[in-house]
């Protein structure tokens, strides 16, 4: 859904390795199913996956600690924030709402987590069966009930630019979830 340059940076990615693939998409359908759609893409090829935001906040040192907890048995690793200090008053506080919120609808999610996760193959598969049209993959990945363990990042400051998360966008993950 990037209205700037970006399928054409991936694209001079994958024309200098061949291990480098994109997803393009006809139409915008958002974060969601875009995070679902690679990964269901790479279910068939992958040992895991790690799912990360784009936007540079996210401590990309926190993949190894991801890893070992893979590797100690794990099939789900969910990033939890540290902290919520890089939001503002109102992020914050409706952030707050949202989980209390979930927490009291019976849904199992995990606070400040985040679609920073690792899934191995065999998580992917079983998420695979789940036929939801309006995704909440922060609800339904504890739902599959294998074994997980969670790894707390810190959040950075943006790199650059604002956040093109909405106020209306967050309303609709929230009344999805």
């Amino acid at each position: 859904g990037s209205k700037d340059r970006t399928w054409d940076i991936i694209q001079r990615f994958f024309d200098e390795n061949d291990e480098i693939v994109g997803l393009r998409f006809a139409h915008n359908r958002g974060h969601q199913n875009a995070i679902l759609a690679g990964m269901m893409y790479a279910k068939d090829f992958c040992d895991f996956t790690i799912t990360i935001d784009a936007d540079l906040q996210q401590d990309i040192n926190a993949m190894e600690k991801f890893i070992e907890e893979y590797n100690s048995g794990s099939e789900i690793v969910y990033g939890v924030r540290n902290s919520r200090k890089t939001d503002g008053f109102f992020k914050k506080m409706s952030a707050t709402m949202f989980y209390k919120l979930m927490h009291v609808m019976g849904c199992s999610i995990y606070e400040n987590s985040a679609d920073y996760r690792l899934m191995s193959a065999k998580a992917l598969d079983a998420l695979s069966e789940y036929e939801e049209v309006n995704l909440f993959l922060r609800g339904i990945i504890p739902d599959i009930g294998l074994k997980s363990s969670v790894v707390y990042f810190d959040v950075f400051p943006r790199m650059q630019g604002e956040s093109k998360y909405s106020l209306s966008k967050m309303l609709t993950l929230a009344a999805d979830g």
